[in-house]
């Protein structure tokens, strides 16, 4: 027999969701049945996702992280539709400004830390209170971390910097949601074929200052982590999850 949660429809809420992991992870978890309330700052690749979606399954909302009155509306928009928000994959992220950070801007410093550490703050607060406050109360977070947020790149301060921030997050969320049933886990990802680390089978910097090509990841297989994440039952949670090429150079020396 079917629980009542297997009965209702699950609501999910992904940032990020037009293009790249984002989107792998909304088609994956429209795959498994979910409904996706599709946030991103652009409108278009929204639009395009909800073509691409089965009917009525995909409600796309503009939404910039980095301004935490546009997540609330967001969040509140998820209610008013659904009646409450089940999942939310923090996702939303920007990569570091170009060249050596002593050479950068305080404006450009602080995009990065406004969009991939407030930003996912704002959504996990909002998250927070819609869950706690829902009944059956509780639900589940996961957090985009990147590999980034165990081991930095050459000239990543910023982006490496939000990502250790966001294991830390990870972790005092995990905690502060037990009593709530809030399950919060995070995925670290390495080298996925996206726009945003295209650069990696072009060639980057290592370690050791050569400049190599790296193995990539279909963005699918991602998306499908996503996916394996969000259906386990409230009871359980995977904390941190790395999905990778297997050839990556990550657990070595360099």
């Amino acid at each position: 027999m079917n629980s009542e949660s297997d009965r209702r429809e699950r609501i999910a809420i992904v940032t990020g969701a037009g293009a790249g992991i984002g989107r792998a992870a909304s088609l994956a978890l429209l795959q498994d049945g979910w409904t996706v309330v599709a946030a991103g700052r652009r409108s278009e690749p929204l639009e395009q996702l909800t073509k691409d979606a089965p009917e009525g399954r995909v409600l796309p909302c503009s939404c910039d992280v980095a301004d935490p009155e546009a997540v609330r509306k967001l969040f509140a928009t998820a209610v008013d539709t659904y009646g409450r928000v089940d999942l939310l994959f923090n996702n939303a992220g920007v990569s570091n400004p170009p060249g050596p950070f002593e050479d950068w801007s305080v404006e450009q410093w602080k995009s990065v830390i406004d969009i991939n550490l407030n930003g996912m703050f704002y959504c996990i607060q909002q998250a927070f209170r819609v869950m706690r406050a829902q009944a059956p109360m509780g639900g589940r977070i996961i957090n985009n971390g990147s590999i980034s947020a165990t081991s930095p790149r050459p000239n990543s301060i910023a982006y490496t910097a939000t990502k250790h921030a966001v294991e830390g997050m990870t972790k005092s969320a995990s905690l502060d949601g037990r009593k709530y049933d809030i399950a919060v886990g995070q995925i670290d990802i390495g080298n996925a074929q996206t726009d945003l680390a295209a650069r990696m089978a072009k060639g980057v910097p290592q370690a050791n200052g050569e400049i190599a090509t790296e193995p990539m990841l279909d963005v699918n297989i991602v998306g499908q982590s996503v996916r394996y994440m969000a259906s386990l039952p409230l009871e359980a949670n995977i904390l941190f999850h790395t999905v990778m090429p297997a050839k990556m150079p990550f657990v070595g020396r360099g």
